[in-house]
């Protein structure tokens, strides 16, 4: 009776111990399945292009002896005028700095920028003088030129929320899944790089053909000559006359 007891105590310690160690795998299970699909594979979705409102600008630098515009800040100032009225939304906002030592010659220089931004296209109404005084005097004041505009972002990017090495606080780390700032810097470039945000969302509308050249192209392939126009310096390229 003694053995038979003793047996039955020790077949009821062994079950009750499985049972403890089976629930306890399968609750560390469920745990890694949470964790490992808590972040997107792919880098599209983990870095999105997002069409926001943003600024456009452009920096002119005044000396206080000369008021007005070099050629190189009219070509700056020109581009301006011509992006603006190609993708602005809004104003263009000239800051002019006041009370300073090139305060006179910026006031004449802003009145050049006002004539360059009117033969560009631009409006007398949507050119918004802001007068403002420089927090740092050691700084050269600038005129600065900015609009506003739709534009294509991503990012932003070098963002490291995970540690990218093994641990074992990690259970996705051995099915290699990508980490988080992967894919970043290509799709904050690939936005940079669209000229019109609205191309991600839908096709541009065709334009009508060019019926003139049409026709010509016609003509010449109902005659059977070549439709293709011969280039005048077509024979400076060839090295030597050979075949002739």
């Amino acid at each position: 009776m003694t053995n038979t007891t003793a047996d039955r105590r020790r077949g009821l310690s062994i079950a009750l111990a499985l049972t403890g160690l089976s629930v306890m795998l399968g609750a560390c299970n469920t745990t890694g399945e949470i964790v490992t699909q808590s972040v997107p594979t792919d880098y599209r979705q983990r870095h999105p292009i997002a069409v926001q409102e943003g600024k456009k600008s452009v920096v002119i630098f005044v000396g206080k002896a000369r008021g007005g515009l070099s050629d190189a800040q009219h070509t700056d100032v020109a581009g301006i005028a011509r992006d603006w009225v190609r993708e602005g939304t809004g104003s263009v906002v000239v800051d002019v700095p006041t009370d300073t030592a090139n305060s006179r010659a910026a006031a004449a220089t802003y009145q050049e920028i006002r004539s360059v931004l009117a033969s560009g296209g631009v409006p007398s109404r949507a050119i918004v003088k802001h007068p403002y005084r420089p927090e740092d005097p050691g700084l050269l004041p600038t005129i600065r030129l900015s609009y506003s505009r739709i534009a294509a972002v991503a990012g932003p990017c070098g963002l490291w929320p995970e540690d990218i090495g093994p641990s074992i606080l990690d259970p996705g780390y051995n099915e290699n899944h990508p980490y988080f700032n992967l894919g970043c810097a290509s799709q904050r470039n690939l936005a940079a790089m669209i000229d019109n945000p609205a191309d991600l969302e839908q096709p541009r509308s065709e334009t009508p053909a060019y019926t003139a050249r049409r026709d010509i192209a016609f003509e010449r392939y109902r005659k059977g000559t070549p439709i293709a126009t011969p280039s005048p310096d077509a024979e400076k390229a060839k090295l030597s006359d050979t075949g002739k």
